[in-house]
């Protein structure tokens, strides 16, 4: 059954957007190892990234704000981003080379209708030696009260919920509609109670919300909700980002540690991007994410696959590669895994350990929304 006969997602006028691509790489050897396809530098492909909208129902401000995403701002036709077949298609070729994670992003993953039924097709995928895959949802939460049973019974396991604040005047400030921080907080709980295991990302921008780092943490500690604090990144061009507006990960958890006794834990898998600490006193743990101040080019195993089917190699890039045309020009099984196993061996992005020499270029960056974090 396809996803048009599936749902009934309301018909827009097709809006053909002209964006630039890079061709994908014809010739050449595809690099394979341990059953993942590796990269210039050895880092092997594991984590997919899948963003299924560009629309969002917040305007948070170190993503789409207001004065550059209107109310009549134009998102995409349903007839340009990539149906769910052909998401299922492009995963299912992904984890039979390597990657072990998915995670939905958006824009806002829960306005587009029916993901759960995107979540039931993945969550049946199996890596080649028959283990699940890890499949997980980033979300701002303001419709998992909604959502939370249909994406569970549908198999997810986890979820992250952005939450920049408690404080209300503060949260209100960040998403820029007015949603409530009440009832996020409410989701969280209503999700944790149905099994799900959930994350939190917060956002720290100096001079707005460091205050509410050791509040969060308070708020999740000896709940099993582990919070991520990331610094303020230059993702994309209409946040005007600057480096005076990060508060470094150190300084969390220094604020955290002023209060509770910390000690840091090991990795659990390789790759992984959050610097992990727990509480001594056994209350759980929390994480910050720090790739601005001690980036993690080195180890960062992800690819992106936009709305539309652009497959970006770097949070941090440009141009991605086109991979719709190939899926609605006939290609084959085999030639789409030529093209994107060819596409990673030939990746050798590096954007945050560049910027933190002084020799990042300068350059228009994707925006956030149309990616995901």
């Amino acid at each position: 059954m396809t996803e048009a006969s599936r749902t009934s997602e309301p018909s827009r006028r097709v809006r053909i957007i002209a964006r630039p691509a890079l061709p994908i790489p014809q010739t050449g050897p595809v690099r394979r190892e341990a059953g993942a396809w590796r990269d210039r530098f050895g880092r092997p492909l594991t984590d997919l990234r899948i963003s299924v909208t560009d629309h969002c129902n917040f305007r948070c401000r170190y993503c789409m704000p207001k004065e550059k995403f209107a109310k009549n701002h134009q998102f995409l036709a349903m007839t340009e981003l990539l149906t769910f077949e052909e998401i299922l298609r492009v995963a299912k070729i992904a984890v039979r080379n390597g990657v072990e994670k998915i995670r939905l992003t958006g824009g806002e993953p829960l306005v587009r209708r029916s993901i759960e039924e995107l979540v039931a097709d993945l969550a049946l995928l199996r890596t080649p030696d028959g283990r699940p895959i890890d499949l997980a949802m980033t979300t701002n939460g303001s419709l998992l009260m909604k959502k939370a049973e249909a994406l569970k019974a549908a198999g997810l396991k986890r979820l992250t919920v952005s939450l920049d604040a408690i404080d209300e005047a503060i949260f209100q400030g960040f998403n820029d509609v007015g949603f409530p921080a009440a009832k996020v907080l409410e989701a969280i709980d209503f999700a944790r109670s149905l099994g799900l295991r959930v994350k939190v990302n917060t956002v720290v921008k100096k001079g707005v919300n460091e205050g509410e780092v050791v509040r969060i943490a308070e708020r999740f500690r000896g709940t099993g909700v582990v919070p991520r604090f990331i610094e303020y990144m230059d993702v994309g061009n209409a946040n005007d980002w600057r480096m005076a507006e990060v508060v470094p990960s150190r300084d969390v958890v220094a604020m955290i540690a002023a209060r509770w006794p910390l000690e840091p834990v090991a990795p659990s898998t390789p790759g992984e991007t959050a610097s992990r600490w727990r509480y001594r006193d056994g209350a759980g743990e929390f994480g910050v994410i720090s790739s601005v101040t001690e980036n993690f080019c080195r180890s960062c195993s992800r690819v992106r696959l936009s709305m539309e089917g652009r497959l970006y190699l770097c949070l941090f890039a440009s141009i991605g590669y086109d991979i719709r045309t190939m899926l609605r020009g006939g290609c084959t099984d085999g030639e789409l895994e030529e093209a994107l196993g060819r596409i990673w061996t030939e990746r050798e992005d590096r954007y945050s350990e560049l910027r933190a020499l002084g020799a990042a270029p300068e350059r228009s960056k994707v925006e956030m929304n149309y990616i995901g974090g």
